[in-house]
């Protein structure tokens, strides 16, 4: 094992142990994974991370979320929330209002449009979820669930 990845990260020495092994193949998988994912937002016009948060809030319209909830839901948490916020509510994807309860709390929801764009990317985003089913057979997706969770289950415990 390893040669396909000693090829792709051009090592000529042996990996260290089979963990070393283990994470450089989880890296190169995720970021050529994401790669792909970036590309049907890029051709969008949008970041993985604003498809992101579209994704976040469309799953709890017609209500919204307040900026850090929106980031601990993140899959990948940006330092600059707002900013991203920002231009999603600039090119009228997402609506930024007051709560209710508490007038200092601003609540973000996705608007129309917002849904919209995420409706019209889903064939090609379904595309890249197929591409990667193909590759991978329906019981080793469970086992890379499986695993993957036991990787990052106590994350927000040991932060």
């Amino acid at each position: 094992m390893g040669r396909i990845l000693e090829d792709r990260i051009q090592q000529t020495a042996g990996f260290e142990s089979l963990a070393q092994e283990a994470m450089l193949n989880l890296f190169v998988a995720a970021s050529y994974t994401r790669r792909r994912v970036e590309q049907v937002c890029n051709e969008y016009d949008i970041q993985f991370s604003h498809y992101n948060v579209l994704r976040i809030l469309r799953g709890v319209h017609p209500d919204g979320h307040a900026r850090c909830d929106i980031s601990e839901r993140m899959i990948d948490p940006s330092p600059d929330v707002t900013r991203l916020i920002d231009k999603l509510v600039d090119r009228n994807l997402v609506r930024r209002s007051r709560s209710e309860e508490d007038r200092r709390m601003t609540i973000h929801t996705i608007t129309d449009e917002g849904i919209d764009l995420l409706n019209e990317m889903h064939p090609d985003i379904q595309a890249v979820q197929q591409w990667f089913g193909s590759r991978v057979s329906d019981r080793d997706l469970n086992h890379l669930s499986r695993i993957c969770e036991g990787i990052y289950a106590d994350y927000a415990d040991n932060e």
